[in-house]
């Protein structure tokens, strides 16, 4: 049986701390509020993906833990394929502590548990599964070495690969040559290139260097100023969506979600991210991470709402 998305990810609850500014070093704030929400950058990946209408399998590890137990519960929900979710029975699920500004801005500390435990073996029960998917998507919050065999798996097997390459990290081109889409935020295109990205013009530049190391597709999201196609037949830029942020949280995760499912069904790469763009800018203007993300209906409306406006 063919698998359409297929999402090596994470687990992260997310605990999260709203507060009027960030405190500085040294310094007790008083918050305005606290929140729990499962999150993990795989597991809001699958659910954008689901949510939009994409068939999602999910492998990866949780603890032997409520946070586990309710992971899977809301990954079912979705009706994502779990069966291939492993638990740990010696480490927590993964955590996510968040502090969140009154601007939108977020800082993030996360405690990897069961998701570092996923190991290369473990992909050896999974090959198949792999061999069989039309995407493969991955992040960098799982053991490096792991990803990368994933990785190594898909391109020999012929299956195109989106990597999020968060939280950034210096990658080898042995790894980039097999990437069919890399999806890196203006830090993250920094840290990969050693390019300052503060304009389409650096975020090009940034792009060229990763094409050139082998990546087939660079797409370079903007926040607000959308996101940046770079591959052998050009550069397109894609406008963003202008809305009041709320919580930043999801935004790059289910933009990825989004990218996965248009490129499955067979899309054009310049409406794709157009598509994403405004998953991207809902996801934005709610809070938590899986709760933010939107169903396949209120992005279409967005969108037919934000031509309506244009036109008008």
């Amino acid at each position: 049986m063919s698998v359409d998305i297929l999402v090596i990810g994470s687990f992260m609850m997310d605990l999260v701390v709203r507060t009027p500014r960030a405190p500085e070093n040294g310094e007790t704030i008083i918050g305005n509020s606290f929140s729990r929400f499962p999150g993990g950058k795989g597991a809001n990946q699958a659910v954008a993906a689901a949510r939009l209408g994409g068939k999602v399998t999910m492998v990866g590890k949780v603890g032997s833990d409520n946070f586990g137990d309710e992971f899977l519960h809301t990954l079912k929900k979705e009706n994502i394929d779990t069966k291939h979710i492993e638990r740990d029975l010696t480490h927590p699920t993964g955590v996510g502590s968040i502090t969140l500004e009154e601007n939108g801005n977020n800082r993030i500390v996360v405690v990897p548990g069961a998701n570092r435990q996923y190991l290369v073996n473990d992909l050896d029960r999974i090959q198949d599964l792999i061999k069989q998917s039309s995407m493969l998507v991955v992040q960098l919050e799982m053991d490096f070495d792991m990803t990368k065999q994933a990785v190594a798996y898909a391109d020999m097997y012929g299956v195109p690969v989106i990597l999020n390459p968060a939280p950034a990290q210096k990658l080898d081109d042995d790894l980039l040559e097999k990437v069919t889409y890399l999806t890196p935020n203006e830090t993250e295109a920094e840290i990969l290139t050693g390019i300052k990205v503060d304009s389409l013009e650096s975020a090009e530049a940034a792009a060229k260097v990763l094409l050139a190391k082998g990546v087939k597709n660079v797409i370079v999201t903007l926040a607000d100023k959308g996101a940046l196609i770079v591959n052998a037949t050009g550069t397109q830029h894609i406008p963003g969506y202008t809305v009041k942020p709320i919580d930043t949280v999801a935004a790059g995760d289910s933009f990825n979600g989004a990218l996965a499912v248009g490129v499955t069904i067979g899309k054009p790469l310049d409406e794709v991210v157009q598509f994403a763009n405004a998953v991207g800018a809902i996801a934005v203007t709610r809070e938590g991470a899986i709760p933010s993300l939107p169903y396949i209906n209120e992005v279409l409306e967005f969108m037919n709402n934000q031509l309506s406006h244009t036109n008008s």
